[in-house]
């Protein structure tokens, strides 16, 4: 055999695996998916503010590490995707603690014990760049070794993983006394507590698989499907062949915000808000892989009619590579032979959600339809979507009657609906993109004659600021929704 052996340089690996763009909550997500894959009770994520000598720590109290399978730990890729793992392993490309860490930090140290035996390894880039080999250090220093003790206390098993030299942070600029960048430094914390609450909210729903703390506060899951509200609609879930296993699809459809509470309403918002959080939840092992969307599938996008639909699904570790897992267990695409039904069952879930919601409005426009409320009135009529000013409303009763001839009662009339526009109402009520748009004055084609009465006021109007008989039918032949229909201005 002839050939070259074509090693990475360990300089450009290094920066290649720090930039596969992780935030930080989705990093520290990786380090807990090797806390719980090692069996622990108890997850600790600390966030320590120091200026450029800031540091995070995760820590567990798991089954630990002996020091070959510390080392084959902290090589990348010792394991493969094809590396046979146990049923409660996390993990994927073998990668996952060293991409995560490099894309947070220069210098990553992991001790662990196993029956009170600790080992020590350290990954610090400025020697990996330096020497350009992979020199896999025992003595991370001093410094970090002190700083391990006073973490690990007195552990007689666990793993501690300790960030230092932290991105963005580690830099001559940044001192402890800088309160604007500690206040970003502590945000970031929050924001990890919020995104580990939702990955992990299935090991910590009762009975708890484990307990998971950030900066010493315990995490309350965050259930994205409301399952145990009395008012949640379950449709039957469907396994969905592939291969020599299934996927279990789950759909729900959410209460509409009048049967919540001010607190559930927000919390099942979620990080991303109501919009954002709709669609399929992916799950991976009870991992949450992918937390909310329509995964790409053609003719479902994001819209406020079905914010109540999501829709859980749960891969088995199988089948990772049929859905396209990533590195950062971040993302997935579906397998083409399920795309179909996928697209069915999400199909019928925003139905039932836009029914739900718009039912739901109906009341409330019922209960509510004080005609002195509302400067517009929204229904739907013969299939299509009916928009009118409501007339009643004084200001604009006011204008009808010749009382609001006051320039000035105009212009708070004009600048009422200019802020006034029913967006919600539209959103809701619509059923298609496009069948029940509204249509001004019956759409194209011969003008009604309450269209032409209304042409002929503006006409007039400009006529009365100058305009030639030419010109004025020239600016109604370009004005909506005179353009699309026929009349004394075209002809």
């Amino acid at each position: 055999m002839d050939f070259d052996v074509a090693a990475p340089d360990p300089a450009g690996m290094v920066a290649s695996l720090s930039s596969l763009g992780y935030s930080l909550p989705a990093a520290v997500a990786d380090l807990v998916d090797n806390s719980i894959s090692a069996e622990a009770r108890n997850i600790d994520v600390d966030f320590t503010w120091g200026g450029q000598n800031s540091w995070i720590a995760v820590t567990d109290d798991g089954r630990g590490m002996t020091q070959p399978e510390l080392v084959t730990a902290m090589t990348v890729a010792a394991r493969g995707p094809s590396a046979e793992r146990s049923a409660t392993d996390l993990g994927r490309f073998g990668v996952g603690l060293k991409t995560a860490s490099f894309s947070q930090c220069r210098k990553l140290t992991v001790a662990t014990a196993r029956d009170g035996v600790w080992h020590v390894r350290a990954w610090d880039l400025g020697v990996v760049e330096h020497y350009k080999e992979w020199r896999l250090l025992r003595d991370p220093g001093d410094t970090t070794t002190a700083l391990l003790h006073q973490i690990a206390g007195n552990m007689q098993h666990g793993t501690v993983v300790l960030w230092e030299q932290l991105s963005g942070y580690h830099n001559t600029d940044v001192t402890s006394s800088d309160e604007r960048t500690q206040a970003q430094f502590y945000a970031e914390a929050e924001r990890t507590e919020a995104h580990l609450s939702m990955v992990f909210a299935r090991f910590l729903q009762r009975p708890a698989r484990c307990r998971i703390r950030v900066r010493g506060s315990g995490l309350t899951p965050w259930d994205p499907f409301l399952s145990t509200h009395p008012s949640v609609q379950r449709i039957p879930w469907e396994p969905l062949p592939l291969g020599s296993v299934s996927v279990r699809v789950e759909p729900f459809v959410l209460p509409t915000p009048q049967r919540l509470s001010e607190a559930e309403y927000e919390s099942a918002a979620g990080p991303k808000g109501w919009l954002g959080q709709q669609g399929f939840y992916v799950y991976r092992r009870d991992r949450l892989i992918l937390p909310g969307g329509w995964l790409g599938i053609r003719g479902l996008r994001h819209e406020e009619k079905y914010n109540l639909a999501r829709i859980a699904v749960d891969i088995p570790a199988e089948a990772d590579a049929d859905w396209s897992v990533d590195v950062r267990k971040a993302s997935v695409v579906p397998p083409v032979s399920l795309r179909g039904h996928l697209a069915r069952i999400a199909r019928y879930t925003r139905d039932a959600a836009s029914r739900s919601a718009r039912q739901r409005g109906q009341v409330v426009s019922r209960a509510h339809g004080d005609p002195l409320r509302f400067a517009w009135n929204v229904k739907r009529h013969d299939g299509r979507i009916v928009l009118r000013i409501n007339r009643k409303h004084p200001l604009v009763k006011a204008a009808i009657d010749g009382q609001g001839s006051k320039a000035g009662d105009v212009r708070s009339m004009i600048r009422l609906l200019e802020e006034t526009v029913p967006v919600t109402a539209l959103r809701m009520l619509h059923e298609t993109d496009t069948v029940d748009d509204p249509e001004p004055f019956g759409g194209p084609g011969p003008a009604a004659p309450e269209t032409v009465d209304i042409a002929r006021r503006v006409y007039e109007v400009l006529l009365s600021y100058g305009h030639t008989p030419k010109d004025a039918r020239g600016v109604l032949s370009s004005m909506s929704p005179f353009d699309e229909q026929k009349g004394f201005w075209n002809s």
